[in-house]
């Protein structure tokens, strides 16, 4: 079972409060702004700032990778 369209509406990312979108592997959420990924588990989204990723691909791209 998939997340539902309603759940995603109502989402936001706990860091920024900004919209999140399904990844494109639909194993977590992320968001634009930030680029947090928050994982599906069990097909519960944990959005714990703590439980996030950034994706490497993403920040090299906005200039915000460290060495």
């Amino acid at each position: 079972m998939a997340i539902s369209q309603e759940l995603l509406d109502l989402l936001v990312c706990p860091a920024d409060r900004q919209k999140v979108r399904l990844t494109a592997d639909g194993a977590g959420l992320k968001c634009e702004h930030c680029l947090r990924i928050y994982p599906i588990r069990d097909e519960i989204p944990v959005m714990l700032i703590d439980e996030a990723t950034i994706d490497p691909l993403d920040a090299v791209g906005r200039g915000e990778a460290r060495g």
